[in-house]
């Protein structure tokens, strides 16, 4: 399991462009299409951090069953 700081850029760059979308959205008078850009956003960090939870589980489960 190699887990880099790169991907805490990655979630950390979804997290801007989404704040930067939502605010302008806001300011334009769209707040619906605001909010939709702050769910999509939310979901593509949730799977991102699922699939770096994944990892973290097969990695425990090769250590202590010693596959």
């Amino acid at each position: 399991m190699n887990i880099d700081v790169s991907s805490v850029f990655q979630i950390a760059g979804v997290g801007i462009i989404v704040a930067m979308l939502h605010t302008v959205l806001k300011q334009m008078g769209k707040e619906d299409y605001a909010h939709w850009v702050t769910l999509i956003g939310f979901v593509v960090v949730l799977f991102m951090v699922i699939r770096m939870l994944d990892d973290l589980f097969r990695e425990i489960k090769t250590i202590f069953l010693f596959q």
